[in-house]
């Protein structure tokens, strides 16, 4: 694990540590895990020996150390290497940040994705949402979702299928933490039932779907681009969905299937299918298949089938109304 260059901010720090900025201020008031020097007398900044310091704070932490205890261990660690002596042996071996990490392209967006993986792993809700709300905030929700939380969310999935259910619960809670920051950017829902011609999205898993997140991005990225949407959520039963539709009348249906034995294309065909209307002017929706379950197949008729959260937002734009461009950057699967 590389070092952060010195001079680093308390804000760098924490990104690159998954660490709420306030934790550390409070670690540096109450045990003096904190800079040495300060810039003119005020700003905080780390060299690359205060940083070891916190990082060992966190691993300590993160293994079940009370804080006070992990800050003595930390500052004794580095006073012994200072003197050139070994560091006390550690403290129970914690839960390694390393699984849920993927290896990410650079600068501030490698530092996030670290970050929020070792949060998450340290089961670190407060840092979680700082952690959430800084990327969405600094890089848009697109590039936040694309590079920074999708890959952080599809580690630790890996991490826990791979290691007999042990990040089960770092899974869960960072989870939780992301629908919450998604759910702030969405719409409540349209405010009583929208005029017959206004175009708008459902937004809805195949029966035996339960995977919801990449939908709730979709929904925030909708509210950012003032398109209405109306979020139907896991696993909508196909008569239900048949219902819906034809009582809401979209302009675009998305479909999500996360693998190939929950996508459902004879559902999706009836859907692409259905009209509603009075005779001679009848409507149909177009539906958008997302997610990798789709995979294999072309789309059929009235059927489209975009490569990730960018691609989907522009059709959606298209389809539905003109508002702003979604921000520029490269495009990849979701």
């Amino acid at each position: 694990m590389s070092t952060p260059a010195p001079g680093l901010t308390s804000g760098a720090v924490a990104r690159s540590l998954g660490v709420a900025p306030t934790t550390l201020r409070s670690w540096d008031r109450r045990y003096g895990i904190g800079p040495v020097s300060r810039e003119n007398g005020r700003h905080r900044r780390w060299t690359p020996d205060d940083v070891a310091v916190v990082r060992e704070m966190c691993r300590l932490t993160a293994s079940g150390v009370p804080p006070a205890e992990a800050a003595r261990a930390a500052l004794q660690g580095a006073s012994a290497s200072a003197d050139g002596h070994a560091p006390p042996p550690a403290r129970p071996t914690p839960v390694s940040a390393g699984p849920v990490e993927d290896a990410p392209p650079g600068g501030d967006v490698l530092r996030e994705r670290r970050g929020l993986g070792r949060a998450a792993v340290r089961l670190d809700s407060r840092a979680l949402d700082a952690l959430l709300e800084s990327a969405i905030a600094r890089h848009g929700l697109v590039t936040a979702w694309e590079e920074v939380v999708a890959p952080a969310l599809h580690a630790a999935g890996r991490s826990w299928e791979t290691s007999g259910d042990r990040y089960v619960e770092v899974e869960h809670l960072l989870s939780w933490h992301v629908s919450t920051a998604l759910r702030r950017m969405a719409p409540r829902g349209p405010g009583g039932p929208l005029p017959a011609a206004a175009p708008h999205v459902l937004l809805a898993c195949v029966p035996n779907e339960q995977h919801t997140l990449p939908l709730e991005a979709l929904a925030a990225g909708l509210a950012e681009l003032g398109l209405p949407a109306r979020m139907f959520g896991a696993a909508v039963p196909p008569e239900a969905l048949d219902r819906a539709v034809r009582r809401t009348g979209p302009a675009a249906v998305v479909l999500w299937a996360q693998a190939r034995s929950t996508a459902n294309h004879p559902l999706a065909r009836h859907v692409a299918g259905t009209s509603w209307g009075v005779r001679g002017a009848r409507s149909r929706t177009t539906v958008l298949l997302a997610g990798p379950g789709w995979a294999g197949q072309p789309p059929g008729p009235g059927m489209l089938r975009p490569g990730g959260l960018r691609e989907a937002l522009a059709a959606l734009r298209g389809l539905c109304g003109p508002g702003p461009a979604p921000e520029e950057g490269p495009a990849t699967a979701g």
